[in-house]
């Protein structure tokens, strides 16, 4: 396992050097300048080009990307534009409220939908079934902005069971810290309910179709037992990848999420310092990400040695 660990971190290091080098290209190749976002609307040709010596943008790509990486190396993503801090400071401060709602949204998301799998693989063709199915192809459907706005309506704003947005840090406790993040990760666990759910259907439907299963039954074991520690336990390794699928997905997800709901971690970082042009900060924000991705699909493949021991590195 040890030899597998290794390969699999030096893997690491090509990935998370491509993503850098088409991160960085695309940036520098898209429209829009930087100096002239910081500079305002009222300055002048001079001022704009003095702030672009002063950023080093008047330096070819090649230079740029040579310097940006010499510094990456050291452990320094580089210095803000807009925020005028390091970026490092930056996703150090904005990264409680993402991972809260990260944390919460996989929690609600796995406590829903594994039983709910279970449950109607268990009654199959039967209407808890049914309504599986189609509860999974609604939650595929709906874009998680409009589900956002929907569900503002009516618990926010109709029912007032809930804030519109805004949040509170775990270190302002912990009541206030869950009731502003309750409707943001219902908001974005809906389509992991349906992603997950569909999945341990599937696979603990092939399960409970295997001759192990009859003979469990046949020795007189409740149904519960031959649910959970029969069927769900040899299910495990896809319903675990699709988690960890999940997990890596959330990412896309928290951007639009924490927009709506006005939330200040990394996805509302990632959407301030695009419209600000905020290059520094977009490199170390997506690179973060790539690591946290590359990080995860590690620990999921780790996982599977310990629900099936057929399974060895």
């Amino acid at each position: 396992m040890f030899a597998f660990l290794a390969r699999r971190l030096a893997s690491t290091i090509p990935v998370l050097l491509i993503v850098s080098l088409l991160v960085f290209l695309m940036l520098r190749l898209t429209p829009g300048d930087p100096a002239a976002v910081l500079a305002g609307d009222a300055a002048s040709a001079e001022q704009i080009t003095q702030i672009r010596t002063s950023l080093g943008l008047d330096r070819s790509i090649p230079e740029q990307y040579a310097i940006w990486f010499g510094h990456l190396l050291g452990g320094d993503l580089g210095q803000s534009y807009y925020y005028r801090m390091p970026v490092t400071t930056l996703i150090a401060q904005r990264l409680e409220p993402s991972v809260s709602l990260a944390l919460i949204t996989i929690l609600i998301a796995v406590s829903v939908s594994v039983p709910l799998g279970v449950m109607a693989a268990w009654r199959f063709g039967g209407w808890l079934d049914r309504g599986l199915m189609g509860f999974s192809v609604l939650g595929f459907s709906v874009p998680v902005f409009v589900l956002a706005y929907l569900l503002i309506w009516a618990v926010s704003l109709k029912l007032g069971w809930l804030p519109v947005q805004g949040y509170k840090r775990i270190a302002d406790g912990v009541g206030p810290w869950l009731y502003h993040l309750v409707l943001p990760a219902i908001t974005l666990s809906v389509i992991y309910i349906a992603l997950i759910a569909r999945v341990t259907r599937a696979s603990v439907l092939e399960t409970l179709g295997e001759d192990y299963i009859r003979t469990a039954r046949a020795k007189g074991l409740a149904e519960s037992r031959v649910l959970v520690r029969h069927a769900l336990a040899n299910a495990a390794v896809p319903i675990v990848t699709v988690i960890g699928i999940g997990i890596a997905l959330l990412i896309g997800g928290v951007v639009v999420t924490e927009s709506v709901y006005a939330i200040p971690g990394l996805g509302r970082l990632t959407v301030d310092a695009v419209l600000a042009r905020d290059f520094p900060t977009i490199q170390g924000v997506i690179l973060f990400f790539s690591f946290v991705y590359v990080g995860i699909n590690l620990l999921v493949d780790l996982s599977y040695v310990f629900f099936d021991p057929r399974i060895r590195y």
